[in-house]
């Protein structure tokens, strides 16, 4: 096995492996604001680490630049997502996005 095949195979086992864990986790997450953790970090390291093989493997040709545009998609709209849903979600728990009296007087110390 040559060391290009290797540092490939290697970075889509890391890829797929940041994945399950940001799977696994929200599916284990308590609600619906643990989930969104986990569900924001499915979109930095798994693919950015499978990005790095396909580009190894394909270079700046079609497949590669097709995966940068993909990936920098998900990197860039994946924060407005995960904001969004949780300013909804907490706008049906509480009835408000603003902080509520007790989380003032907490940040306050």
């Amino acid at each position: 096995m040559s060391g290009t095949k290797l540092a490939i195979d290697l970075l889509l086992a890391a890829g797929t492996a940041c994945q399950l864990i940001c799977c696994v986790g929200v599916l284990a997450a308590r609600d619906a604001f643990d989930k969104l953790h986990y569900a924001g970090a499915a979109s930095t390291l798994g693919p950015t680490l499978i990005l790095a093989a396909i580009l190894i493997r394909h270079g700046l040709s079609a497949p590669g630049l097709e995966t940068i545009a993909a990936v920098g998609l998900v990197v860039a709209i994946n924060p407005v997502l995960v904001s969004a849903t949780a300013g909804a979600a907490r706008r049906v728990e509480l009835g408000q996005v603003e902080p509520t009296d007790a989380e003032r007087a907490a940040m306050r110390g």
